[in-house]
């Protein structure tokens, strides 16, 4: 993915998605990309957002070229697309041959109201239009358009894992909003999975950082569209039971999402009376301690389990925690088996000579890695909050509590936690409990680590002040503006009108919720009630 920033008709900056928040400068590389336009002719700021893409001819040939030179192939276009636009040398971008797409704008001036003209404006000024795209305008005609689409899947010039839908007016963009992480205007509709043949020869059972047991296939290589599959998800030994695979079964395997290798059933009309019952293991592989059942799951509990422990590490060095950079999970394997870390202080604890026993680590090696743990102290609220590793509290989770509370978060009792929308039972026990059990180690961290709380909320004196609010109906801002002024005014969002509901701050096609929050004699208010406080 690719944002290309515009200023004065010049191309200022390209940067990569990174995760979200903060991508990675990829100018330089950008400009080598022979359809993205230096200059384009339109003097006001855009952001232009696309996909950088390598189409299968031109893969074709780079691979070609890189088997006559001795050199290892790409295993498919999108990784190669992904390393070829990060490379540090801007002249081995410019020989791979990659495509730039543009799908959408960020900052823009633009006051047209439909997403498509909007695309065909962005089209106009020299980028290159999406080999497919159709205005739609009810489900018949987007299931038609599916249809077609894979139909034709294999004359499209670049590899397609699905269709992209998208609400065409910007206003009703702005009122249905985001989630964390995706639109609600947009969805992918992906294509079906591509489907292979492969052997299943062994099960390894891996240990996750909660102490999860997952069965893991080994299967015979197969390639499924450029990526040779030697693994495979099993999920849960429930799953297992249910589809009755056993080991030595000829199965179909597909990726998931074009992504995730997962075998789907085994093809028992192949069975020669060879194969063998796959058994839930007894005791934990890393610990050897013994396990217990979970609902479907299977776990260790053993805290001081080597692969739990190594796990919660490598979560917590990953770029959705703590970002080390260089902090691999083959080098935290090496840095535990080594007793040389044991938990997250140890690794805030590493210098120089703490990576004299290892192989292969050299003194740049070194001081990279020890630059991103020093550049990792200050790290954001949420990021040090996801990288404590709680089970059930995830990075969306952590942000939420983050900015409720900031480093406050170890002293939040169980009431705090059931007032924040969305958080169930167990996430609140989990929180409590991990808290409790480690609040000394968790101050250490905090005071190693010092981490920030730019995200906080801090709610105003307001009629709002816990008072549980629903808000229904089309406005005229973001609705996720409106929910937000409201926390920070002290209210508690729900989804649903009920006895116990204070306010329904209502816009326009309010619908049903309206008439309920009427019939309960609720206080109705508009947005620009709200706004007042703004």
């Amino acid at each position: 993915s690719l944002n290309l920033i515009y200023e004065n008709k010049k191309l200022k900056q390209a940067i990569t998605r990174g995760d979200g928040s903060i991508g990675e400068d990829v100018t330089e590389n950008a400009m080598t990309i022979k359809n993205i336009p230096i200059n384009i002719p339109y003097d006001k700021q855009i952001e232009i957002r696309g996909e950088v893409v390598i189409r299968k001819n031109d893969f074709e040939a780079i691979n070609s070229e890189r088997i006559k030179k001795n050199e290892p192939v790409f295993a498919n276009p999108r990784n190669a697309a992904a390393g070829s636009l990060r490379q540090l040398d801007s002249k081995i971008t410019a020989k791979r041959k990659l495509f730039f797409l543009p799908w959408g704008v960020g900052l823009n001036s633009i006051t047209e109201d439909s997403n498509y003209k909007i695309m065909d404006f962005i089209y106009s000024l020299g980028f290159s239009s999406p080999p497919y795209r159709k205005f739609c305008r009810d489900i018949k005609d987007i299931e038609c358009e599916y249809n077609r689409l894979i139909k034709n899947r294999d004359k499209i010039e670049m590899m397609l894992d699905g269709m992209m839908i998208k609400i065409d007016s910007i206003k009703y963009q702005k009122s249905l909003g985001f989630t964390v992480k995706t639109p609600r205007w947009s969805v992918a509709y992906k294509f079906p999975a591509i489907e292979k043949e492969t052997i299943l020869k062994s099960v390894d059972f891996q240990v996750g950082r909660s102490g999860v047991i997952t069965p893991v296939a080994n299967v015979s290589p197969v390639n499924i569209e450029g990526a040779v599959i030697t693994k495979a998800s099993l999920y849960n030994f429930d799953e297992i039971e249910k589809l009755d695979i056993r080991l030595n079964d000829r199965v179909l395997i597909i990726r998931s999402g074009d992504v995730i290798p997962k075998i789907i059933k085994p093809l028992t009309e192949f069975r020669q009376g060879e194969e063998i019952k796959i058994t839930k293991p007894i005791n934990c592989p890393s610990c050897n301690s013994i396990l217990e059942e979970d609902g479907i799951l299977l776990k260790c509990k053993n805290l001081q389990c080597s692969s739990r422990m190594i796990g919660k590490l490598i979560y917590s060095v990953s770029k959705k925690c703590l970002n080390i950079d260089g902090l691999g999970e083959k080098i935290i394997k090496q840095l535990y088996d080594f007793k040389i870390i044991a938990n997250l202080e140890d690794i805030f604890l590493l210098n120089s000579s703490s990576f004299s026993t290892l192989d292969g680590f050299k003194e740049k090696k070194i001081n990279n890695i020890l630059s991103s743990i020093e550049k990792a102290k200050g790290a954001n609220c949420y990021r040090f909050i996801s990288a404590l590793g709680i089970e059930h509290i995830g990075e969306v989770a952590s942000k939420r509590i983050s900015e409720l509370f900031g480093l406050n978060f170890i002293d939040v009792s169980k009431e705090d936690l059931q007032k924040i929308d969305g958080f169930g039972d167990e996430m609140i026990g989990s929180f409590i409990e991990f808290i409790n059990l480690n609040k000394n180690q968790i101050i250490n961290l905090i005071n190693i680590i010092k981490p920030t709380q730019t995200d906080k909320i801090t709610p105003i004196d307001s009629i709002f002040n816990n008072k549980k609010v629903v808000i229904t109906g089309t406005m005229s801002v973001p609705r996720d503006e409106i929910k937000k002024l409201l926390e920070n005014l002290g209210a508690k969002i729900i989804n649903s009108i009920s006895k116990k509901t204070d306010f329904l701050i209502a816009g326009e096609n309010a619908g049903s919720k309206l008439e309920k929050a009427k019939n309960l004699d609720i206080k109705i208010l508009t947005q620009d009630d709200i706004l007042i406080y703004k």
